[in-house]
């Protein structure tokens, strides 16, 4: 089995690349692990779709006050200057170009940039939520996701198989195993585990990988868990 990064890791990886001072939405569940690795001497403005921008770490447990949560539904803080306004007011910021990035999951991501990250399976949220508006509202939208499903198969991809959340939408990816940005419609390898071979990784990815100047090893300190 090919070693690879943890989720932790992928999210450290992610929250290098989100510049100072830019505003940012992350999606449920493993995307909100990014705002833990902010790099020192930066900090995001976070945005959460039911209402709060400037949001800070989670509180300690024990310590939640629970009518300050994000669109997950996890307790937050709030830092200084944060606001509270409309979901209506939310939307409107995303819809109006208002966000520098989004990061969100995938089930699949298609070479072409093309996103599928819902479902209405019985143990999935039912239903697309913001995701639709972010990918095309968002200046910049990355995803972090596992390079390959919990049965081996690549979750990128040459085409989506599943219900599309966007399309042609995605610039950057961060997996378990690289970093692969998209332009002109292929997966272009920037970043790789020097563990893995690029045949290794080639073999995992249903789709081609193109390689467009020097790759990167892809690494993590490792006390980042």
């Amino acid at each position: 089995m090919i070693n690879k990064l943890s989720n932790a890791q992928i999210a450290w990886r992610a929250a290098q690349d989100i510049e100072d001072g830019v505003y940012v939405n992350l999606g449920i569940g493993f995307p909100e692990l990014v705002a833990r690795f902010q790099p020192a001497g930066r900090e995001a403005v976070f945005h959460t779709e039911n209402g709060v921008l400037g949001f800070g770490a989670a509180p300690p447990s024990g310590a939640e006050h629970w009518d300050l949560i994000n669109a997950g539904k996890k307790a937050i803080t709030l830092k200084p200057g944060a606001a509270f306004f409309h979901h209506a007011d939310s939307f409107a910021m995303v819809r109006g170009g208002h966000l520098d990035v989004a990061i969100l999951g995938a089930y699949q991501v298609a070479e072409n940039g093309d996103l599928a990250n819902w479902s209405t399976g019985p143990n999935d949220v039912p239903a697309v939520g913001g995701a639709m508006d972010l990918v095309h509202g968002a200046k910049r939208v990355a995803v972090v996701t596992e390079h390959v499903t919990k049965h081996g198969q690549p979750k990128l991809v040459r085409r989506c198989s599943m219900p599309l959340t966007g399309v042609a939408c995605v610039n950057r990816i961060y997996t378990s195993l690289a970093v692969i940005d998209i332009e002109s419609s292929r997966f272009v390898l920037r970043e790789k585990l020097p563990a893995v071979s690029l045949d290794e990784l080639q073999s995992v990815t249903a789709a081609e990988l193109k390689i467009d100047g020097t790759v990167v090893d892809l690494t993590v300190p490792g006390d980042v868990s």
